[in-house]
């Protein structure tokens, strides 16, 4: 599986984990993982620590979550971005509408 999920005990922050390429080939599966939940978390975590690669249709995908978890008000931190990544990140200007560390 290249898209993991973990919810907090207390279901206010969910973790989404992407292992490998980060494309359209994971849309659904990115999709589904926070679409599923019976609860909206209050704060969520992409966690790229195991991103090997990310392409245009993974910042659109971001963008859907941003958007499904309110917007502007939505707490959605992008971490363990590799240096490569974070370049696309600050090109794209996703560093003014996510946290990313």
């Amino acid at each position: 599986m290249s898209v993991v999920t973990e919810v907090s005990q207390d279901g206010k922050k969910l973790t989404i984990s992407i292992e490998g390429r980060f494309d359209f080939g994971r849309h659904q599966e990115f999709r589904e993982s926070y679409e599923r939940l019976n609860k909206k978390p209050e704060s969520i975590v992409v966690d790229l620590k195991k991103a090997t690669y990310l392409d245009s249709s993974a910042l659109g995908m971001l963008l859907l979550l941003r958007d499904h978890a309110g917007g502007d008000s939505s707490d959605i931190r992008v971490v363990n971005s590799s240096s490569d990544v974070k370049k696309i990140l600050a090109i794209s200007n996703f560093d003014k509408l996510f946290d990313i560390s």
